[in-house]
């Protein structure tokens, strides 16, 4: 798999479902998330099984997202219009109800190819990616087809990259919203390990 940290995220166009339910024939990256951080999340198809879980953890976080300023982007391979029937069929039915965030059709492969996240079946492997407000990537995590995501830690991911672009002290293991930092420095460490080793 590629590393795509510290490097440019791969702009994209493509038809996508909106989180209002509007259905675009070009839905911009760049253009939808400047000067924003951006959470873009692959998995592999509508209607399966483990996929669901995962929509729905992202959607019942979407307020936590909304109030650190992160568009949350859903891609997988199938069409807009799947995706439009899946928002439209209910939770208790195996659908996803209308969740708040934009699903990207990437039916080229273009998108998951770019982001080197695409699986031997053609499906997308469960990648997830944190962009920076300059287009950097900044995270990313990818997970075999049967392994479901954990969403509670990109939130963590996102709090640690605020608290460094903010503070500039570095986030150490366990770092959570409250924790200190450390100084990236030898006296830092110590410092830090004097008072937290025994913790993590």
């Amino acid at each position: 798999m590629g590393v795509l940290v510290g490097k440019q995220a791969p702009d994209f166009t493509a038809p996508a479902v909106l989180g209002n339910g509007e259905i675009v024939d070009s839905f911009n990256f760049a253009e939808a998330t400047k000067g924003k951080k951006a959470v873009v999340f692959f998995y592999p198809l509508d209607f399966t099984f483990v996929c669901p879980s995962e929509l729905l953890a992202f959607d019942h976080r979407m307020e936590e997202f909304q109030k650190r300023g992160v568009e949350v982007i859903g891609v997988s391979i199938d069409s807009h219009f799947t995706h439009n029937a899946w928002r439209n069929t209910p939770v208790n039915d195996g659908g996803i109800g209308a969740v708040k965030y934009t699903l990207v059709a990437d039916m080229t492969h273009a998108i998951c190819q770019a982001y080197d996240v695409e699986s031997e079946g053609g499906v997308a492997f469960r990648g997830s990616f944190l962009i920076d407000e300059d287009g950097l990537v900044r995270h990313q995590v990818v997970n075999d087809l049967p392994l479901g995501r954990n969403v509670d830690e990109m939130l963590r991911m996102v709090d640690a990259l605020a608290f460094h672009q903010e503070h500039g002290e570095v986030c150490p293991a366990g770092w959570k919203e409250g924790d200190k930092g450390m100084q990236a420095s030898p006296e830092g460490v110590a410092a830090y390990l004097s008072e937290n080793a025994e913790s993590l």
